[in-house]
């Protein structure tokens, strides 16, 4: 038995190793690692150690490579790269190019949403507008040649001094019609409004007043009280005053100016008349050659002002 086990020793255990037998690394002459000491390369000094085993599980962990900036998170990255800026004259060029450029297209925005109530009216608002600026344009170049008129007779007139007291008695009537100090007659309409109690309120008297106005009016009167260009309407419907006179329905407005831009300028569609019908309030229009205004005004001497001329 104890030459079996002899035997078994020895065939367990490793036997005598030739040195000359153990391969060497080519390059180093180093042994070959993990080479058993039995084969080629096998190191006699020290266990073999097993692939797998504890002590390739035991070694060190690698160091992560990039250094600190490969463990930055992405938004740690973005704010890296924006923070501290780094601003170039060309971008500051470009800043300033587009600055420019925003504050114009503010402007042009601007100036462009002011007409944005005309882009909103309807088709029959546009024509009176439209109708308006002609019959304006119109009485503008009347008047223009009217001035022109009377210096051209100034220069042209033997007696000048006469022609200049002609003409100062003329613009002292025009003066007065429009102040009503003094009657005046001619061509116009008369707009009788009538209604319910309390259906016209003091707004829409004064809204007629100024459509009026707007399409060449040249003398008004509401019942029997001159209108001027300080008057005012107050009071509620059935309980209207003009100017401090109380009036009441039918309310007549005498009004002499050209009666083909006064009547359509109260019938035209949303105007005066469709406004009192909605009201539930009648308004008439009727055309005539011949209007008076009668009604007058006492002349008031201003307190301070004084005429400028020597």
């Amino acid at each position: 038995m104890n030459g079996d086990a002899r035997g078994g020793d020895e065939r367990k255990g490793a036997g005598p190793v030739d040195r000359d037998s153990v391969e060497r690394d080519p390059v180093a002459g180093n042994p070959v690692a993990g080479s058993r000491p039995d084969e080629p390369g096998a190191d006699r000094d020290g266990p073999v150690p097993v692939t797998g085993g504890p002590a390739e599980a035991e070694s060190p962990p690698e160091a992560p490579r990039g250094g600190p900036r490969a463990q930055m998170t992405g938004r740690q990255r973005l704010v890296a790269g924006l923070w501290p800026p780094r601003v170039t004259r060309a971008q500051l060029t470009v800043a300033a190019l587009l600055f420019v450029l925003g504050l114009g297209l503010a402007i042009q925005v601007r100036s462009t949403s002011d007409n944005s109530a005309l882009r909103g009216a309807r088709q029959e608002d546009l024509v009176r507008i439209l109708d308006e600026l002609d019959s304006r344009t119109e009485r503008l170049e009347h008047e223009k040649q009217r001035l022109d008129d009377q210096r051209t007779e100034l220069e042209n007139s033997s007696d000048q001094a006469e022609e200049a007291r002609r003409q100062t008695e003329q613009k002292e009537q025009q003066l007065g019609i429009l102040a009503g100090t003094v009657a005046a007659r001619g061509p116009g309409i008369t707009l009788t409004i009538t209604g319910g109690s309390g259906a016209v309120e003091a707004d829409m008297l004064l809204d007629a007043i100024q459509e009026l106005r707007a399409a060449g009016a040249e003398a008004i009167q509401v019942n029997d009280v001159r209108v001027v260009a300080d008057t005012y309407f107050t009071g509620t419907g059935g309980d209207i005053e003009v100017d401090g006179n109380r009036i009441g329905a039918p309310y007549i407005f005498k009004v002499i100016g050209k009666p083909q831009d006064l009547e359509p300028a109260l019938n035209i569609p949303g105007g005066v008349v469709q406004t009192l019908e909605k009201e539930q309030a009648t308004a008439t229009v009727a055309r005539s050659e011949k209007i008076l205004v009668d009604a007058l005004r006492p002349a008031k001497r201003p307190d301070y002002a004084r005429s400028s001329a020597r």
